[in-house]
């Protein structure tokens, strides 16, 4: 009995409607990848605002083993960052790095990188301006490539022949392992960051099979 509570690190993604009163949340935690949980309660039930997009803390789930469900048992929020929801920019950027997340499966198997990398991106966003907001989305996606191995070598001739813009190739080869809290010193033009974007979608969109609408916003 004593495996089917679990407790973990974890970060929501997604939080929808599932019945009358309830919610369906979706979460990527460090021990367990992306997990999704039913959230009971009506209007007035705490869990409804602690379990919100871009909270994260530590979560007390049960394991129900014979329907293989989960429900959210307690999540103790560690960081609310309302920051996020109160610019545009920040809460559709913040999104779409979300979608990317719940696309790209938890990061494959490195759940606790995943979780750090998201974490970091969104306490940065919680008070970047808007033209900071795009560069720490941009970061997010190129190091979530890496965790999905399928970021390309910047030094490879091939990418130089497609993306003939070095002040993008640069520019993402000096921020690729920066905390992204650091990205208000690291500027780019726009039009070497349309082309720094321009690859890492489709670097995604070939690994994932699709593109997401989400990306448009970025």
């Amino acid at each position: 009995m004593a495996n089917r509570f679990i407790t973990g690190s974890a970060l929501v993604l997604r939080v929808r409607a599932s019945g009358e009163s309830n919610r369906e949340a979706f979460f990527l935690t460090a021990e367990r990848g992306l997990i999704r949980a039913t959230v009971y309660g009506g209007p007035k039930s705490r869990l409804r605002s602690y379990v919100a997009p871009f909270h994260s803390g530590i979560l007390y789930l049960y394991h129900d083993p014979v329907r293989d469900s989960y429900k959210v048992s307690d999540f103790d929020v560690a960081s609310w960052r309302p920051g996020i929801r109160e610019v545009y920019e920040r809460t559709v950027r913040a999104g779409a790095i979300c979608e990317t997340i719940l696309a790209g499966h938890g990061g494959g198997s490195d759940w606790s990188d995943a979780l750090r990398l998201a974490n970091l991106s969104f306490d940065a966003m919680e008070i970047a301006d808007a033209p900071c907001s795009r560069r720490i989305a941009l970061h997010f996606l190129w190091n979530w490539a890496e965790l999905l191995g399928v970021r390309p070598d910047l030094d490879a001739d091939e990418l130089h022949l497609n993306i003939k813009n070095p002040g993008a190739l640069r520019w993402l080869r000096v921020v690729e392992n920066l905390d992204p809290a650091l990205l208000t010193r690291y500027t780019l033009d726009d039009i070497s960051l349309q082309y720094a974007q321009t690859l890492c979608i489709e670097i995604l969109a070939s690994a994932l099979g699709r593109r997401l609408a989400s990306w448009r916003d970025i």
